[in-house]
């Protein structure tokens, strides 16, 4: 009953004119932006971040939200259609579904993943009302030290199911700590690491740095790609499956939904990691495994339901503990921020409005999306088409305007502008950007609860491994790391090994 009152709270939050169109804007944004290659929402929320500034935080989080979980729709129209996804978690889609649109059976594969990403939105939305709040109420029995803890569990976890060298994802880890600890110290009024320049009393822009690095960055190298676009777009046909179509997806729809919902809680996990687990899983236990790679309709309707149920239920540590498993939720704790809003268990007792009308919006935002991709196929595979000389020069603009906007000043822009070249070197040295994001908003977190832990414990560093909980969460940490580690340790020793002899 407590559940339904819940929802009602937050439809009633969404259902009015101005939210409403909130949730349209994001999730047409969101799709067009995974239509698009190159773009991806990360960009998109990291540039309109700033512009959120003025609206109200339900209107606002809406619409973030909206773009997130849009974007996973459009990267699988082209994926299908061109065999070019927009998004890296359609990259499985192109495997099958271009390979049915190839034998004529596009609108078949479009209509599955479209049910797919429908069924496991609104299966992922009643998850997050179930589990967010009893896992804010746990939450409540944190203090300090437990939080501390916490947080470098997610860290490392997210470090270990980074892509590419561990260690690499570990600097890029301490580099975003370091980056973190730039402006005044809270406990002592101190200035660290500002070299004297009075804007960097209050820290490094977390808007700047992320339209650095992941918008400013991505354009840089996809600049370097001259290659021209050359794709025939498959004929669409009947976009209603047979009734032994969805006999043979439901299942998948099924596993792929579940798989994504617990892959997306997980730091480090979301839509990326639930699509490929959520194909290997089906392939795994088809009866015939070879028909994968040939248009199998299984194929498309697995990652596609994973994929969104993980874009979907990474809301839920963001919104109940305050830890971003993800990039994307990582700028969602900015948005919540600007707004003066202090992410943690708290936001659904304090603000239930904005926590239930997050929710809400989720299935009023993937209705919109069920009915507005299928008629606007034709529309998005066009947009494919537009020559990327047009297309960055706007990104660039609205960046530059997005950040000055927040304390009208120029330094925020040249920030942006260094980080943007910091983001190209780091592709150059296939360093991921995404654990350091996770350091540098987590790492002023993390110290003011290690400050305060220690403050109760009398500067005792043995309170986090004294609690049974923090002492739990700082194992699963260092197990996590040893065991992700030591193959990458073994490699290196049998190289050198070799070498010598």
């Amino acid at each position: 009953m407590e559940l339904i009152n819940n929802l009602s709270l937050g439809f009633s939050a969404v259902l009015t004119g101005q939210n409403l169109l909130f949730s349209f804007f994001g999730v047409l944004l969101g799709t067009l932006i995974g239509v698009l290659p190159g773009l991806g929402p990360l960009v998109a929320i990291a540039v309109l971040l700033p512009f959120t500034f003025g609206l109200d935080p339900v209107s606002s989080m809406i619409m973030l939200a909206g773009i997130f979980y849009g974007a996973q729709y459009g990267g699988s129209t082209t994926a299908i259609l061109i065999n070019l996804p927009g998004e890296a978690s359609s990259i499985v889609t192109t495997l099958d579904g271009h390979e049915m649109a190839k034998r004529g059976e596009a609108g078949k594969a479009l209509a599955t993943a479209a049910i797919g990403s429908f069924f496991a939105g609104c299966v992922a939305t009643v998850l997050i009302g179930v589990f967010a709040p009893p896992l804010a109420e746990l939450a409540f029995q944190f203090g300090p030290a437990e939080y501390f803890s916490l947080m470098v569990c997610g860290l490392i976890v997210s470090v270990v199911l980074a892509n590419g060298s561990v260690l690499k994802a570990i600097g890029m880890m301490v580099f975003g700590l370091l980056l973190g600890l730039i402006g005044t110290d809270e406990m002592t009024g101190l200035q660290r690491m500002t070299l004297d320049i009075p804007e960097l009393s209050d820290g490094l822009s977390v808007a700047a740095i992320a339209m650095g690095i992941f918008g400013l960055g991505e354009i840089m190298r996809n600049l370097e790609d001259t290659s021209k676009r050359e794709f025939s777009v498959a004929k669409i046909t009947s976009l209603m499956p047979t009734r032994e179509d969805m006999k043979l997806i439901f299942a998948p729809m099924v596993r792929g939904t579940f798989l994504g919902s617990f892959l997306g809680v997980l730091p480090g996990g979301g839509a990326l990691l639930a699509s490929f687990s959520a194909y290997a899983l089906e392939k795994k236990i088809a009866k015939d495994p070879s028909a994968f790679g040939k248009g199998a309709i299984q194929g498309v309707a697995a990652p596609e339901s994973a994929n969104n149920a993980g874009a979907q239920t990474s809301f839920i540590p963001m919104l109940t503990l305050g830890i971003p498993s993800n990039p994307v939720m990582a700028l969602m704790i900015s948005a919540l921020i600007i707004q003066g809003i202090e992410p943690g268990p708290a936001v659904i007792n304090d603000h239930p409005e904005l926590f239930w009308g997050i929710i809400a919006s989720m299935w009023i935002g993937n209705l919109m999306l069920l009915v507005l991709n299928l008629p606007l196929v034709g529309l998005w595979v066009k947009l494919v088409s537009i020559p990327y000389k047009f297309l960055f020069p706007i990104v660039i603009v609205f960046a530059c305007v997005g950040v000055f906007s927040i304390n009208n000043t120029a330094f925020a822009v040249l920030t942006m502008a260094a980080f943007g070249v910091l983001g190209y070197v780091l592709k150059k040295l296939e360093c991921e950007a995404a654990p350091m994001i996770l350091g540098f908003i987590l790492g002023p977190m993390m110290e003011g609860h290690m400050q305060r832990a220690l403050l109760i414990s009398g500067g005792e560093v043995s309170i986090f491994v004294r609690e049974p909980i923090s002492a739990g969460l700082l194992a699963v940490a260092a197990i996590a790391l040893i065991a992700a580690v030591l193959p990458s340790v073994r490699q290196t020793r049998k190289i050198a090994l070799v070498e010598e002899d």
